[in-house]
């Protein structure tokens, strides 16, 4: 049965754990709730639930609940918060979480998944609890971890850039551009899509930021300039209203763990690098008319040469 965590006094901590460290925690099942989490403490992870609420981070709520593991954790800390609060921070190893490795140290602290933030009056248990996760830390803890320990939001996922349409269903990322907002160079490549076994990473910035965007980085590619991203066919930008962090930020980390997890044997056998394909995923007639519809209106304002025309025409007839 899940008991709510008692307010303790420090001395009543079980003692002699400096030379017999525990391996589990000693109050599993116990539940520390805070403003916009609740915390559930198992033998080998703490279970983080994030609540619904008008004034919670959209992103806690796109989350939902995330199952920490203890060998994720290199740190944990306990600071006061703004307007008579404390918090409970547990940090990630790097490398640990695809979400976090994703962000890249771009999230608002009220963003960071990691963070408890209790009243004031509750700080005596919250450093109760952190020395209890202290004593749970892996001996890799100050070391970045080989792989993901946390587990990534699972797919399929999909959410609208300014630019384009972008999805994951756990094998492949497709781009599907906007008339309005693509530029005349994506219209001109076409539709993308990228199977994660041809990806190197994804590179996210932060559509709060001048110029955010989401990358997907092809194995063997030179990096492509930050400012180039609206031109780029691997990337969609971002603008206000378009790829908000609570949606765009669990599609970089699904995709991430992903490619992570593809095998890493993509080399062609001359040993030039695989190089992404497009136009892979084949679409419904009325699809291809409309795309088609919109080349014609392209070529004629001129931004599409007769060849041109008739080139990427040609392609999306194929796909029929």
């Amino acid at each position: 049965m899940t008991r709510v965590a008692p307010v303790a006094p420090l001395s009543c901590r079980e003692g002699g754990r400096a030379g017999n460290r525990p391996h589990t925690m000693s109050h599993m099942g116990d539940v520390l709730a805070g403003f916009h989490a609740v915390w559930e403490f198992d033998a080998d992870s703490v279970l983080i639930r994030f609540e619904r609420g008008i004034r919670r981070p959209k992103l806690f709520q796109a989350l939902g609940e995330r199952r920490i593991p203890y060998e994720a954790l290199s740190a944990v800390e306990v600071s006061e918060g703004r307007r008579g609060t404390v918090v409970l921070h547990a940090v990630p190893r790097q490398g640990a979480d695809p979400l976090m490795e994703a962000a890249d140290g771009q999230l608002k602290e009220d963003c960071d998944p990691y963070r408890l933030v209790l009243p004031a009056g509750r700080a005596t248990l919250a450093e109760f609890y952190a020395d209890e996760l202290r004593t749970v830390l892996g001996p890799d803890a100050k070391e970045p971890a080989d792989r993901h320990l946390v587990a990534a939001p699972e797919p399929p996922l999909h959410f609208k850039a300014y630019d384009g349409k972008a999805s994951f269903d756990g094998r492949s990322v497709a781009f599907r551009w906007f008339w309005t907002g693509a530029s005349s160079a994506k219209w001109k490549s076409g539709d993308q899509t990228f199977p994660v076994g041809e990806l190197a990473g994804v590179e996210w910035r932060s559509p709060e930021i001048l110029h955010g965007y989401l990358r997907l980085l092809a194995r063997g590619a030179r990096d492509a300039a930050a400012d180039e991203a609206d031109q780029d066919p691997a990337a969609v930008v971002f603008g206000p209203g378009y790829g908000p962090v609570h949606e765009s930020l669990p599609f970089a980390a699904s995709v991430l763990q992903a490619v992570r997890a593809a095998d890493p044997a993509l080399e062609t056998p001359d040993g030039e690098p695989v190089r992404r394909r497009t136009g892979d995923a084949r679409r419904d007639p009325a699809d291809i008319a409309d795309r088609i519809r919109h080349l014609g209106e392209l070529h004629g304002a001129g931004l599409l040469t007769d060849d041109e025309f008739s080139t990427k025409k040609a392609e999306l007839l194929a796909e029929l």
